[in-house]
């Protein structure tokens, strides 16, 4: 599964996100409930404003001197035996990770939950080799793979949009599972299915939350241990990462952990947080054979400009447990591996504004994305730099939109015509469909509400009541004058 994750366009999307019921419900109740758990563990942590201001001066001095500590990263890595390899495309990182597959003859890969693997749609590639069988480790996304790999609607739960019935009717029909819906059951099953594929593989793959430059090593942070079996099992790892998920030191780290834990999840610290590398030979386990792909994938686009503290994020989903858009829409509205407020700014960023442009615009602007964020990424300003970018200095946006914003901002500049407007206004809305409804007070006490129209009128009327204008005669303007003439106080 590439960067992008559908074929439909943009308001299709949403109208299949809006009519699934079940997900809608899903999403509602995980973000109230992590709401308490994030609140929580954040509290208990203490000066939470301040660990936030650390993990924001963390991520952009690294970024600041991003060639510096990759290049330390590297060195480190090579120095305890293992392979570092700068993959500028997807396609490079998939031919690399394609090469040492078949270097290997490897028959068996297990792979832990990540992003950056999703983004360059290694899944598929690799099953593209003859021979070559792929297994997702992570709980969430084993389910999603057996579901004839669905997408992903969230960072941290991907599979939140399915029920327990659902997960059991799929290992029913392709493990032959027996079971109740039960969780504890399945996950039970899974876990069983999973460990004999592990004793078995050949080659691990695993992401990175954190590289650690001075150390070479590479931090792990999860709540299953299945990056532990995949790093520590097969004889060979192969390590894939987003060039910015880099800290300077192991202290850096902790603090990015803390950050991470409880923002994603609403721990003190996830059940496995792990720091490793090449086996050493004191080691009893782990890899022999060990690589890193640091992938830029257009991430450098952001480097140097206003959308460089995109590249701060830590994917912790908290900005998507707050935000009222995917609260409606889910993961698959977006139609990218990176959905929410989060997703709205980094997929223009490495896919483009033709195919995510559409994204900054699925935004209330109510800034709870900043608010939450533990490392002060300011996503709802950059959500207004991406439409500036795509109004001002592309001039992406025209047609039959922008030419309704043009006229509403000629008649509302001109005296004139808003008088006229002011004037007509409650007649010309009657052609646009009134209701009443007595059960509220005065809330239409002009004739109703508007329930129709089109272009930008109807894409507010399909969610929002918009009361019908008052006549000339009881808008405000006439009774401030009238109040004046009567020789009423204005004040």
């Amino acid at each position: 599964m590439a960067l992008s994750t559908s074929e439909k366009d943009f308001k299709t999307r949403i109208e299949d996100s809006m009519n699934d019921t079940f997900m809608r419900k899903a999403v509602a109740k995980s973000q109230d409930d992590q709401w308490v758990k994030r609140e929580t563990s954040r509290k208990e942590l203490g000066n939470w404003e301040e660990w936030r201001e650390v993990g924001e001066q963390i991520r952009q001095h690294t970024l600041t001197h991003l060639d510096y500590y990759l290049e330390q990263f590297a060195e480190n890595v090579t120095k305890k035996g293992g392979k570092v390899f700068f993959a500028r495309t997807e396609k490079e990182a998939t031919d690399y990770v394609e090469a040492v597959v078949r270097a290997k003859q490897a028959k068996k890969i297990v792979k832990s939950k990540s992003m950056v693997t999703t983004e360059i749609d290694l899944d598929q590639v690799l099953l593209g080799i003859d021979g070559v069988s792929v297994m997702e480790t992570d709980l969430a996304e084993f389910i999603l793979q057996m579901d004839d790999w669905d997408e992903p609607s969230h960072i941290v739960f991907p599979d939140i949009h399915k029920n327990r019935e659902q997960i059991r009717e799929v290992f029913a029909e392709k493990l032959n599972y027996t079971g109740d819906n039960e969780p504890k059951h399945m996950a039970r099953f899974a876990r069983q299915v999973l460990r004999e594929f592990f004793l078995e593989a050949d080659i691990g793959i695993t992401g990175c939350n954190f590289a650690v430059a001075n150390s070479g090593m590479v931090n792990l942070v999860t709540n299953e241990g299945n990056a532990d079996l995949c790093e520590s099992i097969p004889d060979t790892q192969i390590v894939l990462m987003g060039m910015e998920r880099i800290v300077p030191t192991m202290a850096d780290a902790e603090v990015m952990d803390n950050l991470l834990s409880r923002s994603a999840v609403g721990q003190s610290l996830t059940s496995y947080i792990t720091f490793s590398g090449p086996k050493l030979s004191e080691e009893a386990d782990g890899p022999e054979d060990f690589h890193v792909v640091i992938l830029d994938n257009s991430r450098s686009n952001a480097l140097g400009t206003e959308f460089q503290s995109v590249l701060q994020c830590i994917r912790c989903g908290s900005c998507l447990n707050v935000c009222p858009v995917y609260r409606a829409i889910g993961g698959h509205g977006y139609g990218s591996i990176y959905p929410g407020p989060i997703g709205a700014v980094l997929s223009p960023v490495l896919g483009g504004y033709e195919q995510f442009g559409e994204l900054p615009y699925a935004s209330s602007l109510c800034g709870a994305c900043t608010e939450t964020c533990p490392v002060k990424i300011p996503l709802h300003e950059l959500l207004i730099a991406h439409r500036r970018v795509m109004t001002d200095e592309l001039k992406m946006k025209h047609g039959f939109e922008n030419t309704q914003m043009k006229v509403i901002a000629k008649a509302t500049a001109s005296p004139f015509l808003f008088k006229q407007a002011m004037t007509f206004g409650h007649a010309g809305v009657s052609m646009l469909g009134l209701h009443h409804d007595a059960k509220i007070d005065n809330m239409y006490q002009f004739g109703g509400f508007v329930s129709g129209g089109f272009g930008l009128i109807k894409g507010w009327t399909q969610v929002r009541d918009l009361p019908r204008p008052p006549k000339p005669k009881d808008n405000f303007r006439n009774w401030y004058k009238n109040r004046a003439k009567k020789g009423e106080s204005n004040e």
